[in-house]
């Protein structure tokens, strides 16, 4: 069956006809209420709209009239705000139809002429003087238009319930362009409108902007400059000393610290200059700082997190940028492409202050990384160039102390290292004693550091350490001592079979340690299967017994220097030698910090018992004696 056309065409006219369209209601109360709690994080905001609509006004009149005096004045007293300028001013129709209505701004293309600059104009999104009602009962907006010099002054007034009137004033109200606002507080919001407060947030917001701005508190007094320009990183200064002294005081206002050290960020195809300041205290690598952003002068955020990499998390950055885009808020900035490509760059800069700071100024940088070293290394594990820069000055726990790897490196070309802090401390002592290298890995990146070594100094050799190569760095036994102690040995080795363990004799520094418990990943991945097949059922016993591994299991290395060792392997009696070989392995499992197994606690167990009733047993004398 076809359809005709014709009729279908007729049906959907009738249709068009018969439906009626309509304009959205906006409430304007349930709007208030999300800008405030949903869109802004604080009413504070109210101030920083305040100062982008006369700032883009006053660019506006320049646009239009280059040659306009520059006036923007802030006031504030008894509940009540106003902002005058000199900007481009509206018509009755402009603020009919710019400051009523939702999503409409006049600084988006192709409205009112102002094409050519809409990209120097700091809001984008037409929420505009709407936003004001976070805290204003009321608003009445006096304005005077600059591209007609015959339009009267216009009068708009609105409330916090929805409605505005917008009428003509004589011309004396206001003889030059521009516009003055005038804000009413709403009940429970009069804090907003103090004049202290209103100073610091205008301070804090528009202290960079590109106009001279003042403020007045009505108690008679000169106005007071809000606007604090150039930038501190822009201003000249007769030495760099002085300049450091002037960052560092800047960040101390700013920021509540004196740095360790500041670092220019100055990226002028993207539009971004500032200055990063060092942190003078450590701090976690999981710590987000929150960085200061201005857009155009305008403060956008304190609590940027997506500025720098996150490896940077030892600095706090202040900057001015003009093409980054902003969040629909205004309170953060939009992770696009352009702030990717920023990023980078400014991690980049970061990158090269170090660099020049290890060429020419060993000092500072020294400085920096008894500090900050953590930061460094998680840079490095993603840069070779940087971590064959930054060898001699990389701290590393190493059995021969503390150290740079380039100091290490020279006194051991085999370097081993072990995962676990607990595991090195064990260790580290007698490595020391027989000459192997090792280093704790068990810090946070010092891992990743190692395994990238190779790649920047080839000639290095760098193995997880194993209990093979501890062995065999240990001093043997003479033949003839072993095989009169062949007895002892085998005792001990059929004590310790059901815990996977091995058991060797050395001899080996420092005395004083009986015994030392030995594995590596192998041995553990081999307990941890035996493990596993104790307590699988048939099925997954067979495939896990299939899966046996002929790899060295853990060892129990004792310690033929030591006594201890050597009175126990002289007890004549075979079950209280196991009961004591039983109680060196718990010591040594225990001094190694390793998680105990079901088995080795019931062990550990059996041979305290063991022990304390060996030691409270009455011997036949005694009895007699009695």
């Amino acid at each position: 069956m076809t359809s005709d056309p014709t009729a279908e065409a007729d049906a959907a006219a009738e249709a068009d006809a018969n439906t009626e369209t309509n304009n959205f209601q906006v409430d304007l109360r349930g709007l208030v209420d999300l800008l405030s709690h949903h869109l802004y994080s604080s009413p504070r905001v109210y101030v920083r709209e305040l100062l982008q609509n006369a700032v883009d006004a006053v660019t506006a009149r320049h646009a239009h009239e280059p040659a306009a005096h520059v006036r923007i004045r802030l006031s504030a007293s008894a509940g009540r705000v106003t902002i005058e300028d000199s900007g481009i001013g509206l018509t009755a129709a402009e603020a009919h139809s710019l400051l009523a209505t939702i999503g409409r701004s006049s600084k988006r293309g192709g409205d009112h002429g102002l094409e050519t600059t809409r990209q120097e104009f700091l809001g984008q999104f037409g929420i505009g003087l709407l936003a004001c009602f976070v805290v204003a009962r009321q608003i009445r907006v006096v304005t005077r238009s600059a591209r007609d010099p015959l339009a009267a002054p216009v009068e708009w007034l609105a409330t916090d319930d929805g409605s505005y009137t917008v009428r003509e004033l004589p011309h004396e109200a206001r003889p030059e362009p521009g516009t003055t606002v005038h804000l009413e507080a709403r009940p429970g919001a009069e804090e907003w409108t103090e004049p202290a407060t209103v100073e610091r947030l205008a301070r804090d917001y528009g202290s960079l902007l590109p106009y001279e701005i003042t403020f007045d508190d009505g108690l008679g007094g000169a106005p007071r400059h809000v606007t604090d320009r150039p930038a501190v990183w822009d201003r000249p200064f007769p030495t760099p000393a002085a300049r450091r002294v002037a960052l560092a005081g800047h960040c101390a206002a700013l920021f509540g610290f004196t740095p360790l050290d500041s670092i220019d960020l100055d990226l002028p195809v993207a539009g971004v200059r500032g200055v990063a300041y060092v942190l003078p205290e450590p701090t976690s690598p999981a710590h987000r700082a929150g960085h200061r952003v201005h857009l155009k002068g305008m403060l956008l955020t304190d609590q940027a997190d997506n500025l720098l990499p996150d490896w940077a998390f030892f600095v706090r950055a202040v900057l001015d940028t003009d093409t980054l885009r902003p969040t629909a808020s205004r309170e953060n900035l939009y992770d696009d492409e352009t702030l990717a490509a920023v990023r980078e760059a400014l991690g980049a800069r970061v990158r090269s202050w170090l660099a020049e700071l290890a060429a020419s100024e060993p000092d500072r940088l020294a400085a920096f990384l008894s500090v900050h070293h953590l930061g460094v290394k998680s840079l490095a594990r993603h840069d070779a160039e940087l971590l064959g820069l930054m060898l001699p000055w990389l701290p590393f726990e190493t059995s021969d102390g503390s150290m740079s790897l380039e100091e290490f490196a020279a006194a051991h070309s085999d370097i081993h290292f072990t995962r676990t802090v607990e595991e090195f401390r064990q260790i580290a002592p007698i490595a020391a004693a027989h000459g192997l290298g090792v280093i704790n890995a068990g810090y946070t990146y010092d891992a990743d550091l190692l395994a990238l070594l190779p790649s920047v100094r080839p000639e290095l050799k760098v193995t997880e350490l194993d209990a093979g190569a501890v062995t065999e760095r240990l001093d043997p036994v003479p033949t003839d001592v072993e095989l009169a102690l062949a007895s002892f040995l085998s005792t001990a080795r059929t004590r310790l079979e059901p815990q996977s363990c091995d058991v060797v004799l050395r001899a080996f520094q420092p005395v004083a340690v009986p015994a030392l418990y030995l594995d590596d990943r192998q041995a553990r991945q081999e307990r941890d299967r035996t493990a596993a097949l104790e307590s699988a059922d048939s099925l997954w016993s067979g495939i896990l017994g299939s899966l046996r591994g002929s790899g060295p299991r853990a060892r129990l290395v004792l310690n033929h220097n030591n006594p201890l060792i050597r009175r126990i392997a002289g007890l004549p009696d075979p079950t209280l030698t196991g009961t004591a070989v039983e109680s060196l392995y718990g010591q040594a499992l225990l001094m190694s910090q390793r998680p105990l197994r079901p088995a080795d606690s019931a062990l550990l167990n059996r041979a305290f018992l063991g022990l304390l009733e060996w030691a409270t047993h009455s011997t036949p004398a005694q009895e007699d004696d009695k």
